[in-house]
């Protein structure tokens, strides 16, 4: 799943340094983007579920999540922002689908 931070790379203003814990069998985000230095004070713990990743990002103002699931068949990535908001309700920040140029 490291080709993640590749594509990332190649479609927002970020550099994302995910990596794997190998004692805690889950993957770690530093998320450095345009949004400025405090939000990327806050590292993402990830899990993987099959072709899928899930990171959460616990942020002062709430919890972030994004999810990135490989679609083998049409060799993409599926890129699933979502945050919490006032109220508790989710909602959606951003919905990618990234794909070999």
């Amino acid at each position: 799943m490291r080709i993640v931070a590749i594509l990332i790379l190649l479609c927002a203003a970020a550099l994302p340094m995910i990596g794997h814990d190998n004692t805690s069998q889950r993957y770690v985000a530093h998320w450095i983007d345009v949004f400025g230095g405090r939000f990327s004070e806050t590292l993402g713990s990830g899990t993987r579920h099959g072709n899928q990743i899930d990171f959460v990002f616990e942020y002062p103002d709430g919890p972030f999540h994004n999810s990135f699931t490989w679609d083998g068949t049409h060799k993409q990535w599926h890129w699933l922002m979502s945050q919490r908001g006032v109220g508790g309700k989710w909602s959606s920040f951003a919905d990618f689908t990234l794909s070999p140029g």
